[in-house]
């Protein structure tokens, strides 16, 4: 007879593993089914997680080798130790990802290893080692995530030609490395094997990096990078790529059409973007047919069919874990009869780069297509006091507000820790903020944090430092 449950999860990444979470605390008896031997998913097993764990470490790598000569610190014998830099990035993934099974145990989440597979209305099948086993279900929760966008005429193999999964783990720094995609993705793990001592060559398909970013923000990042080393091929169309013994042989044309043109490469990093992961489950037997962006959803994250519900990456939105995780706790409190709610303006977007960069909200292009009437305020970190003794004066914070209302519609920043400092307008805006909310609101002298304040104050006009 099969088990049944109030909710069955299918993915256990930072949607589902915090749905199964939020409904346990709710007293729903509930079943999260993962493929992968532990749990976590991209996020936490190759992705976001070991990633900064690599970005980190090559940060105080470079930091140590560049920079602390100017600060009075003398350093000799430096060196790298690729295998152990892989080493702890492991650590950090074990410890968490053990630190979700915890979880699942804490809120009497019942896990099943294996595929996951709707069959039929209130049915589930998980496909595992031991066989099938079937389950029965109230609700069906899809949170299977995304998986890499393929690239015509590119066989990735995780070992010359990567993934983002196999750039994680790669055996040796390459001399030269070309990273398809100049997205978040690819200028992160880019830049990590850059600071080890790849030549890194972006090639990139439209004539800008960052797409949906900022355009000033983009403009001055593009300008800082090529400063650190990365060359940028702008406005390319890769159409191959040639598996020589010693080396890869990439080929690329100009986008609007041109002459064809050749680089050479030990390793090729693939990061055009991701796509949703919706292959097996079943969806035919409840009538469900995804597109391109995946499951779709109404915004109430049900799907066409009753009792299945989606989220994360699999449905539409932005492709970030903290979406991801926002919607599962707001599906789990609408499947317990609650209220649920995720305010989609106000989900920032990062990356870990150095410096980092970070926005919230409209940009100005987007407030401009619109016909929106607006003000912007803008403060550099070359002014900001912390930013100017701690030598990394990179970058600006940048304030968009209405016009008439001076309510915030947007922020843009680029510079050290500018990751952190975005939620701080993330709440200014949940609330309903104005600029003059923000630059009346004490902040701590000396603090990277000021120069938000000071963006916000420019927004009228009475920025107080230079």
């Amino acid at each position: 007879m099969a088990e049944s449950y109030d909710v069955v999860i299918i993915g256990a990444g930072p949607g589902g593993y915090n749905c199964a979470i939020r409904c346990g605390q709710l007293g729903l008896k509930t079943a999260i089914i993962e493929k992968g031997a532990t749990l976590g998913g991209t996020c936490l097993n190759v992705g976001c997680i070991p990633s900064k764990a690599m970005l980190h470490a090559s940060e105080l790598y470079e930091t140590a080798s560049k920079e602390f000569a100017g600060l009075g610190i003398e350093v000799s014998g430096l060196k790298l130790n690729l295998d152990q830099m892989l080493k702890q990035k492991a650590e950090a993934v074990s410890g968490l990802t053990n630190g979700v099974a915890f979880l699942m145990k804490k809120h009497k989440v019942t896990v099943y290893t294996g595929t996951g597979r709707i069959d039929g209305p209130g049915k589930v099948v998980v496909k595992g080692e031991g066989g099938e086993t079937k389950l029965e279900a109230k609700n069906i929760v899809i949170a299977t995530g995304s998986e890499p966008t393929p690239l015509p005429g590119v066989e990735i193999d995780e070992e010359r030609i990567v993934s983002s999964t196999g750039a994680l783990s790669l055996k040796a720094v390459p001399k030269k490395m070309i990273l398809i995609g100049a997205g978040i993705i690819g200028l992160e793990l880019g830049s990590v094997w850059r600071r080890l001592g790849a030549e890194v060559t972006v090639v990139e398909y439209l004539d800008r990096i960052l797409p949906g970013a900022d355009g000033e923000i983009a403009k001055q990042a593009q300008r800082l990078f090529q400063k650190q080393g990365l060359e940028f091929r702008l406005g390319m169309k890769v159409t191959g790529v040639e598996k020589q013994k010693s080396k890869l042989k990439l080929s690329m044309e100009p986008a609007k059409g041109g002459a064809a043109e050749t680089l050479d490469a030990d390793v090729v990093l693939v990061a055009i973007g991701r796509r949703p992961y919706t292959q097996g489950l079943g969806l035919e037997t409840v009538g469900v047919v995804p597109d391109k962006r995946g499951v779709i959803a109404n915004d109430h994250y049900r799907t066409t069919a009753p009792g299945v519900w989606v989220i994360g990456d699999t449905t539409s939105g932005p492709m970030l874990a903290h979406k991801a995780e926002d919607e599962a706790v707001a599906c789990a409190e609408l499947i317990a009869g609650k209220a649920g709610h995720v305010d989609y303006g106000i989900i920032p977007g990062v990356v870990y780069t150095k410096p980092e960069i970070a926005w919230v909200g409209k940009t100005e292009e987007e407030l401009k297509a619109e016909g929106v009437k607006y003000k912007a305020g803008k403060f550099p970190f070359t002014a900001n006091s912390r930013a100017r003794t701690n030598h990394e004066t990179d970058g600006f914070v940048k304030i968009l507000a209405d016009a008439e209302t001076d309510r915030v519609l947007g922020a843009h920043l680029m510079g050290v820790g500018v990751g952190e400092m975005v939620a701080e307008i993330c709440v200014a805006m949940e609330f309903g903020a104005s600029s003059e909310d923000i630059a009346r609101t004490c902040h701590a002298h000396p603090t990277l944090t000021e120069a938000v304040r000071q963006a916000a104050m420019s927004v009228e006009g009475w920025t107080m430092q230079m």
